[in-house]
């Protein structure tokens, strides 16, 4: 028997180089939900239109889309005003992730403005990082009407062209 024991030197703790990022109001939903179940090794961060959304969540990182295009008041259901806030603040979406984040994880509700807008410009921004990035996206129930519905399903054809790996979860 050998008594040589080898030191691997492992830390016991590192940076986490996972980065959940929830987008809009959906997406920040769940980023606030796994955050307060004190999940680990993974770091949260939360992309807004909506000021208000964002002061009252316990997620410390956190990102105003387009300060200047919405004024922090959303992006009003419309993803073209979305898109464009994000687009408006893709230099702090480098900054976010530019912290030793390996992979990404992008949730959001599709349907409404931010998410859906919003979303595809954030995991572009992370791809094009070269940062392996994941969507996970909604669609909303049938009895949210067409007009929605529609709006959800571009907004997943947006964010696919932008990902490694897409799970749609449909609501119904």
């Amino acid at each position: 028997m050998n008594d040589d024991i080898l030191d691997f030197q492992i830390e016991s703790h590192t940076d986490a180089i996972i980065k959940v990022i929830g987008v809009g109001g959906g997406g920040g939903n769940a980023v606030n939900h796994m955050f307060q179940e004190g999940i680990h090794d993974v770091s949260f961060a939360l992309c807004n239109t909506d000021h208000q959304a964002l002061m009252e969540s316990p997620v410390p990182m956190k990102i105003q889309l387009g300060e200047s295009t919405t004024g922090g008041l959303g992006a009003g259901n419309k993803p073209e005003v979305a898109r464009r806030a994000a687009e408006e603040s893709v230099e702090m979406i480098e900054d976010l992730l530019n912290d030793g984040t390996r992979m990404a994880f992008i949730t959001a509700g599709m349907g409404g403005g931010t998410g859906t807008g919003a979303a595809p410009v954030v995991a572009r921004v992370a791809k094009d990082m070269g940062i392996l990035t994941v969507g996970i996206v909604t669609i909303p129930f049938m009895f949210e009407g067409p007009r929605k519905i529609v709006q959800a399903v571009k907004g997943v054809e947006e964010i696919a062209k932008n990902v490694d790996a897409l799970l749609v979860i449909n609501n119904d």
